[in-house]
């Protein structure tokens, strides 16, 4: 993989594990809570917490990365009033 040495220092490459079965990588339609958490640096517990709180999973359990993006994005806007 080419990284791109000034987009890297922006934002750092993330390793996220496989899901579980082996595979190419995490699918971001379908990560895991923990691989989630790990893909944008919160602890476990408040992705967690957050999917409690209603944010989308799919019947698996796992989250899709947008998904769970925009729904944080709709959340954090009307607690900021917009």
């Amino acid at each position: 993989m080419t990284v791109n040495t000034a987009l890297a220092k922006i934002v750092p490459p993330v390793d996220v594990a496989p899901a579980a079965g082996g595979g190419r990588g995490a699918n971001p339609a379908a990560l895991t809570v923990e691989q989630l958490a790990r893909a944008i640096a919160l602890p476990v517990e408040t992705v967690r917490r957050h999917v409690d709180e209603g944010a989308p999973v799919a019947p698996d359990g796992t989250v899709n990365l947008i998904h769970y993006a925009a729904w944080l994005n709709k959340r954090l806007g009307s607690i900021d009033g917009d």
